[in-house]
């Protein structure tokens, strides 16, 4: 496969000028996209309820069309899945990504058309290897395989005499993907379309221990457990052993603050190389441009058009949102999309932040239902990972994962934070941990400090240290192992952490 290198790198560098074109002219491939998706979808039963016929500005689409979240679109959703079709998208729709989000007993089936899937998703990729080359162009990064770690890939029927279907987006991208794409990727999909993850993870381990790798794909967590088995396998403690050609880890689904010094333990090769991306079942939305900077490009010409919602607004039925010449550095934003797919003015519970805009780069900094904001102190997942690196770091600890939620106001007590903290390796002092914890939230977050002046709202954080594996245990027990499925990091009830600790106490 040596000899395709020199070709598929060309190829990167053909689509980088496509990249650079709407990294140039921002606003005005947005506007294409914008009268694309409306003119697509005119005579849909939504684009007819709505009159996109008599739609021209964005402004006039705001006014007639309120945001959507997945429960409001879900009437709209339900109907394609029983068949109908031109409901949203004007062409037919067969395959819906079945969502989790976190822990939530209800799943999202989010449409896939094979618009979303050929401009969006499939293009997108493309584009994370152009950009890599771009910054790597002497790469040998597609003459081995693609090792991809992905969800549960069983793909099931609607009912038994539907013709259209629903699994997690990387089984739908899997069973659409074109043949060369396979060839490129690892495991095969004998294994790939394996459900149950604890046996994927074994059989993953012992065939890809045999591959050339050059790359990989996949969340932190499960790309940990599935290294750890590795080195069982093999007897070492360093992937650069295994795979002496592998360059990159493309990562994505959760901040990978908390995990980057666990993977350079891992990964002990000075030349290896992270990339971050921004993907989810409603579409491909971001990735970093430039390696070893802070900020992903944000992909426009992808069969998206973006809205950016001020958090003041967010829960109103027709918030002001902004557009990308309207929007601010380093404030936080509701993400909120029209797509190819057949979803309209609707929020993806992502928050964001722009740390450029020219070109237009954002970060995801949290949850719109992922933060703790019981006292006013607005602690956002992306202040919590940060401060957990900080206690890390400084304590010597490495840190699996963790959650957090408020304390309430007692009887002569102040309100806190308590934290359920998986350590992989525990700090040399939990109490130092939790200071160096709290110090940083305070010098980031200026509306913790006010609250923790003096204990007056808010007093010092308690802490549970949990083992390693709790949390891969927990989600066991609800049969919610592997896949999306990742614990919420930050909750502003307790549900979540009197649950686990429910859990803990039966251990």
């Amino acid at each position: 496969m040596k000899i395709l290198s020199p070709a598929l790198s060309q190829l990167a560098r053909l689509r980088m000028g496509r990249i650079e074109h709407f990294m140039q002219y921002p606003l005005q491939v947005q506007q294409q996209v914008f009268q694309s998706l409306l003119s697509a979808a005119q005579y849909t039963e939504f684009g007819k309820q709505y009159g996109f016929s008599k739609i021209y500005k964005v402004e006039e689409f705001k006014q007639r069309v309120p945001v959507h979240s997945y429960e409001t679109m879900k009437p709209y959703i339900q109907r394609v899945m029983e068949g109908e079709q031109n409901v949203i998208w004007n062409t037919p729709i067969k395959w819906f990504a079945k969502s989790s989000g976190t822990t939530a007993d209800k799943s999202k089936f989010i449409p896939v058309s094979v618009e979303s899937l050929d401009e969006c998703h499939y293009r997108s990729g493309r584009d994370v290897f152009s950009l890599y080359y771009n910054n790597f162009p002497d790469s040998d990064v597609l003459t081995g395989k693609s090792l991809v770690i992905g969800g549960s890939h069983q793909v099931n029927k609607l009912s038994p005499d539907s013709d259209s279907y629903y699994g997690d987006l990387s089984a739908v991208m899997l069973q659409n993907m074109p043949f060369y794409g396979n060839l490129l990727r690892t495991p095969d999909l004998s294994i790939a379309l394996m459900d149950e993850w604890e046996e994927k993870i074994e059989r993953m381990a012992s065939t890809v221990i045999h591959e050339n790798v050059t790359n990989i794909a996949g969340v932190p967590t499960w790309t940990i457990v599935l290294i750890k088995r590795i080195f069982e396998l093999t007897g070492t403690d360093n992937l650069a052993d295994v795979w002496p050609n592998l360059e990159v880890y493309m990562h994505g689904g959760v901040s990978f603050t908390p995990y980057r010094e666990q993977f350079k333990k891992l990964i002990r090769k000075p030349d290896m190389s992270y990339l971050e991306s921004y993907n989810a079942s409603e579409g491909f939305f971001a990735a970093q441009d430039v390696i070893g900077q802070e900020g992903l490009l944000l992909f426009l010409q992808h069969g998206i058009f973006y809205e950016f919602m001020p958090m003041e607004e967010l829960g109103k039925e027709f918030p002001h949102t902004l557009q990308l010449h309207e929007v601010e550095l380093g404030k936080n934003y509701a993400l909120v999309i029209s797509t190819n797919g057949g979803l309209w003015r609707y929020l993806v519970g992502d928050t964001v932040q722009f740390v450029s805009l020219a070109p237009y780069r954002i970060r995801v900094s949290g949850r719109t239902k992922s933060f703790i904001n019981a006292f006013g102190e607005e602690l956002i997942v992306d202040n919590s990972d940060k401060a957990i690196a900080e206690a890390a770091a400084a304590t010597g600890a490495v840190v699996n994962d963790y959650t957090a939620a408020p304390i309430y106001f007692s009887d002569g007590d102040c309100g806190g934070h308590e934290w359920l903290i998986e350590f992989e390796q525990q700090p040399e002092s939990l109490d130092a941990f939790i200071d160096i914890l709290d110090r940083t939230l305070k010098s980031i977050n200026s509306d913790y400090e006010a609250k923790r002046h003096k204990d007056m709202a808010l007093r010092r954080p308690t802490m549970h240290a949990l083992k390693p594996g709790t949390f891969t245990e927990w989600l066991k027990s609800k049969g919610k192992l592997g896949g999306q499925h990742k614990v919420p990091r930050l909750n502003n009830e307790r549900n979540v952490l009197e649950e686990l600790l429910r859990f803990i106490e039966k251990q």
